[in-house]
């Protein structure tokens, strides 16, 4: 048997899965599920930045593989194309030499948006979500090009191996200052509502999403570090917002909000359709997977709308709407035969608590203290609760399967 080989094959899916931004619970999976079916028993452990799997041959000689992983992409197609080929390769058993061709095979054929798509991305993503924080017509395009000034420089930037960190500040900045400006200029009324819209494309929804489910699945270091990583791009954003307030009021003078009024939920609607598409753009989903995606991000919104307005209860409304979002995720992966992670981290970012994060920065850019903290709580209730709605689902799903596992049908 070629165990280098066959090792090799394990390493390097494992290490694209990872590097796409899959789930650690889904890399390790897939790496023991690839070896096991070449009869192979292993020891996979596999954290956001490094991952490591150790076998011992038939004459008891231990051969071990490990990967060094960088900077996470957000590519959720290449996560759905290289899951496809784990359970294509567990199922065919083709020869080791054969898994390596269909590996390199799945690279080449990974599609990309282009620069233009990539920007409308940004654009739908900024100006979508901008409908939702009450903005009207001309500041919901505003919000879509400062969304499109941020997608320039997240390119620029990524291209130039950048720290995110950094790259976070400097995105931040130039989307508020350009809010501010135009603030200044008469021509941006509601101009929280401008820069929540175009902060929307920084929040680490992948992330954030992976990060609960990895805690749900017991890969607890996992989803600390990927929180840690979450907490470092909020306070990037916080940052780079600090700045430009500052800035803003040194140019000309702070920026005076003219507040927001609710919009109709038709109009929501149609601006959470076009977030979700746009991230869709963002997160490089391709074919009918980025409809359905988007899809359940306007249903999921509405679910939250008709709690609101039947219960009152906010935080009622985010526990359903994400509970909802899970389950919708669940039933089009099992559908589909594709991964849950695509259409929960679309369908879940209607809900992102974006309006929070920014008042909680904006009041601690202002020494407010004592509305910081408090902005702060209520934003991490939501988060929080919003981790329940879907880990109950999550657990719910595994518990079942696992159930058929241990219990087969001719068993019971």
């Amino acid at each position: 048997m070629d165990y280098n080989t066959i090792m090799d094959l394990a390493a390097d899916l494992g290490y694209e899965l990872s590097m796409s931004g899959a789930e650690t619970f889904r890399v390790e999976d897939s790496m023991s599920r690839v070896l096991q079916s070449y009869g192979i028993a292993s020891e996979v452990f596999a954290i956001p930045n490094y991952l490591i799997v150790s076998i011992l041959t038939e004459t008891g000689k231990p051969i071990t593989r490990m990967r060094r992983v960088g900077y996470h992409g957000n590519n959720l197609d290449a996560v759905e194309k290289l899951n496809a080929l784990s359970r294509r390769i567990c199922s065919q058993h083709p020869e080791p030499e054969q898994a390596m061709e269909l590996l390199d095979g799945v690279r080449r054929s990974i599609p990309y948006y282009g620069l233009p798509m990539y920007l409308l991305g940004n654009f739908l993503g900024a100006a979508g979500f901008a409908l939702l924080f009450g903005c009207g017509f001309t500041d919901m395009l505003l919000a879509g090009v400062c969304g499109l000034l941020g997608g320039l420089i997240n390119r620029f930037m990524d291209r130039m191996k950048v720290n995110p960190f950094f790259v976070t500040i400097l995105s931040a900045f130039v989307m508020a200052l350009a809010a501010y400006g135009m603030n200044a200029k008469g021509i941006a009324g509601n101009v929280d509502g401008v820069v929540i819209g175009a902060l929307m494309i920084l929040v680490p929804g992948l992330l954030f999403t992976n990060a609960m489910r990895d805690i749900i699945y017991g890969d607890t270091n996992s989803g600390i570090t990927r929180i840690v990583q979450v907490l470092l791009i909020a306070m990037g954003m916080a940052l780079g917002t600090a700045v430009a307030w500052n800035t803003a009021a040194l140019l000309w003078h702070e920026p005076v909000s003219l507040g927001h009024a609710a919009n109709p939920l038709v109009i929501t609607c149609l601006g959470s359709l076009a977030g979700c598409v746009g991230f869709s753009i963002l997160f490089n989903i391709h074919g009918p997977g980025g409809t359905l995606c988007a899809l359940g991000g306007v249903v999921t919104w509405v679910v939250f709308e008709l709690v609101m307005r039947r219960t009152g209860n906010e935080m009622a409304a985010y526990f359903l709407g994400s509970f909802f979002a899970s389950v919708y995720a669940e039933v089009m992966a099992r559908i589909r035969k594709y991964p849950a992670i695509s259409y929960l981290v679309v369908s879940l970012f209607p809900l992102i608590p974006g309006a929070g994060i920014y008042y909680t920065m904006n009041y601690a850019v202002h020494g407010n203290m004592e509305r910081f903290a408090a902005q702060g709580m209520h934003t991490a209730a939501i988060a929080g609760v919003m981790a329940v709605g879907v880990l109950l689902v999550t657990t719910i799903v595994r518990l079942v399967y696992t159930w058929k596992e241990m219990y087969p049908r001719e068993k019971r």
